[in-house]
């Protein structure tokens, strides 16, 4: 080894001690008659200590050449510091360097390899090695090597056994756009990159492995955003013989593990909410509920507090909801103004907001007065159970689209009033999804999770009335902090049942057999029941550190483009190269 110690081990114990240490110079500080050099390593920073009179003059001499990023090693003797430093941990002693050398010089980096650096992201993109040397980008990486650590340590005890599955497979239709490969030996012909290992897995429980896991890359053409990238990392676990129930004790298993050995916290309650519930009182099938400010209907099916009072916003929409923001009512209209140009916003695409404000002398003011009484406006309070100071928020619309709309205000006001605290954290499953959703541009229909998904055994009977709205699914989700971190399901393992969902969406025998025609083979072989799940890895890595972005958990990802600026890839492949694949572009 060309170093006795690290950076980041020495201490009192460690005095009078000859060391030899290695690393990087964070910076240098010449005071004339002495020089301290701060050499860093991933474990830590050294102090090193140089003395006029003291220390060999070539040495000094060596000293005053180096440059930051600079490779050196460094011997000396360990001895306690006069002026200690308690903000890390080898603040007591420093090294009186004998002799230095020079490994390597480097070029003045791009920008500060410091915690709190000057590097835009496209500059610490591009010269992502040198990023990576930063602490709080190392931290996040040896958090995902504590996760991943772990996990594997979670399921090895719980009798799961890692199988690799193949990385070049089939290009199926449903869900995602995948990532095609072309075969040189098999001209005209692509593999397809896996978005999940979900056919393998049910073959491996056809083949009697009854606890499969794999720590697994995926990869998905998709639209990018701070919790997606084309290729990601899944925790991937299947089950056989067991039933739902199973499946969430495991994994809420898995996960209160995490928490308790990475976070070195135990994990609250884990709730379980209907995918009908989530969508009635928050909008989304993925709820943050660190906070309440559930919705509340003043015109649905069920209710109508709003129509008969020539308001044509309301009269004209089958459903008006909104929320209570307690302690608002002193909002002014400018905030107001802010929070209805935050709805009419085109990703968001409400038509406008409506107010309740419950003043603190108990009086009631809205947008709308002019169209609804005193006693109208007093129900409507009582119905968001509001009281004095308190602002009610509306939105009226269509169904679950304007709940969705209703759903960013909800976590926008979540965000201004601070109650979205990324220390704190709230856990539940979200069960009973719709099987199928209808795709109205396509004029069929989809499956809402994967075409393996198993119908709730209650609810077969309207797979034969055609009534496919109806059906929920053996699917589930774990979401935290209004993130879906893993989602799953109980499978179809009957070849009956299975062709009977590939005809519900659409396939011809022809296509069924051409796509699936090996795992439906396999079904008649003995295929068990089973069910398992997939946790986003990335995910839960941004969760535990704290971050909204997966991109500073991977250590070297893609822009919003989906390119690696560093590396410059995607890139133009040579003329040879796509000769030998017969193919050629269309641009």
């Amino acid at each position: 080894m060309l170093r006795t110690h690290n950076n980041g081990e020495l201490r009192l114990t460690n005095v009078n001690q000859t060391v030899t240490l290695c690393g990087w110079v964070q910076k240098t500080r010449d005071k004339g008659g002495m020089i301290w050099i701060d050499l860093r390593d991933r474990y830590g920073i050294s102090q090193l200590m140089l003395e006029e009179g003291k220390t060999p003059k070539e040495v000094l001499d060596l000293a005053r050449t180096f440059g930051r990023e600079f490779v050196i090693s460094a011997t000396g003797l360990v001895v306690e510091r006069l002026s200690k430093n308690d903000k890390i941990p080898t603040g007591d002693v420093e090294i009186k360097v004998t002799s230095l050398e020079v490994l390597n010089p480097a070029k003045l980096p791009p920008f500060l390899i410091e915690d709190d650096t000057d590097g835009g992201d496209d500059i610490r993109m591009k010269y992502r090695y040198l990023d990576l040397r930063r602490n709080p980008v190392r931290a996040n990486l040896q958090l995902r090597h504590q996760v991943a650590r772990f996990t594997r340590d979670y399921l090895d005890r719980q009798d799961f056994i890692e199988v690799e599955t193949p990385v070049l497979i089939k290009s199926t239709p449903e869900g995602a756009r995948d990532f095609v490969v072309p075969s040189r030996m098999n001209p005209g012909e692509f593999y397809a990159l896996p978005q999940s290992p979900q056919t393998f897995k049910q073959l491996l429980m056809v083949s009697g492995f009854d606890r499969y896991y794999q720590i697994v890359k995926c990869f998905r053409d998709e639209d990018l955003r701070a919790d997606r990238q084309p290729e990601f990392t899944q925790i991937d676990c299947e089950m056989s013989f067991i039933e739902q129930e199973d499946v969430l004790n495991m994994f809420e298993g898995l996960i209160r593990h995490l928490f308790l050995n990475v976070k070195n916290m135990e994990l609250g309650e884990v709730s379980r909410m209907t995918y009908a519930h989530a969508m009635k009182y928050y909008g989304s099938d993925k709820p943050d509920i660190r906070f309440d400010m559930k919705f509340v209907e003043l015109k649905s099916e069920e209710v109508d507090l709003t129509s008969g009072k020539d308001f044509v916003v309301f009269d004209s929409v089958d459903t008006v909801v909104g929320i209570n923001a307690k302690g608002c009512a002193e909002y002014t209209r400018k905030q107001v103004d802010e929070l209805t140009d935050f709805v009419k916003r085109p990703q968001i695409g409400a038509k406008g907001l409506i107010y309740l404000r419950y003043n603190a002398d108990g009086t009631l003011k809205s947008s709308v007065d002019k169209f609804y009484s005193e006693e109208d406006l007093k129900k409507w309070a009582e119905a968001f159970g509001a009281e004095k100071g308190d602002l009610i928020l509306i939105l009226p619309g269509t169904g679950d689209k304007v709940r969705k709309q209703l759903n960013e205000l909800r976590l926008e006001m979540g965000n201004r009033l601070g109650l979205r605290d990324p220390k704190k954290y709230a856990a539940h499953w979200v069960v009973d999804f719709p099987l199928l959703e209808y795709g109205e541009d396509e004029n069929r229909w989809f499956a809402m999770h994967h075409p393996f998904t198993s119908p709730k055994p209650e609810d077969l009977q309207y797979l034969a009335t055609g009534e496919l709205g109806k059906i929920r699914a053996n699917a589930y989700d774990l979401v935290i902090n209004g993130v879906e971190v893993g989602g799953g399901s109980i499978r179809i393992f009957q070849k009956e049942l299975q062709a009977k969902m590939f005809e519900v969406l659409g396939f011809s025998d022809e296509e069924a057999k051409h796509q699936f025609g090996f795992l439906m083979d396999a079904f008649e072989y003995g295929a068990p029941p089973h069910g398992g799940l997939a946790f986003g890895f990335d995910r839960l890595c941004s969760l535990f550190g704290g971050s909204d972005s997966i991109r500073d958990f991977i250590a070297f990802p893609k822009n919003n483009s989906g390119r690696d600026i560093m590396i410059d890839s995607p890139s133009t492949i040579d003329q040879k190269q796509m000769d030998e694949l017969k193919i050629r572009t269309v641009l």
